[in-house]
């Protein structure tokens, strides 16, 4: 016979994983306490540390704005050089 999977809601995992969050026992002995699957909990564990942290990965309008301030920082790199360049002309002309 199959076996039946529980479906635990949004709350109770928040819950459990702020519990091992904010007390520092180790997530089988949190498991144990609630009730739940060492492995469950410690999925759930896992996801909230890379909504936390991010998963590193760029959306792809984080991507479009990272090009485009690449874009703009060569831009203004370059814009800088020629000041300069105009600065030491400038200086060079008024000392003779």
């Amino acid at each position: 016979m199959p076996e039946k999977r529980k479906k635990y809601d949004r709350e109770f995992r928040d819950g459990a994983v702020r519990i091992v969050e904010e007390t520092g026992k180790p997530i089988a002995q949190v498991a144990r306490d609630l009730g739940v699957n060492e492995g469950t909990l410690g999925n759930w564990v896992n996801r909230a540390r890379a909504e936390r942290e991010g998963s590193g990965e760029l959306t792809p309008d984080d991507a479009a704005e990272l090009k485009r301030l690449r874009d703009e920082v060569a831009e203004l790199r370059m814009e800088r050089d020629v000041l300069k360049r105009s600065v030491v002309l400038w200086v060079k002309e008024a000392t003779k």
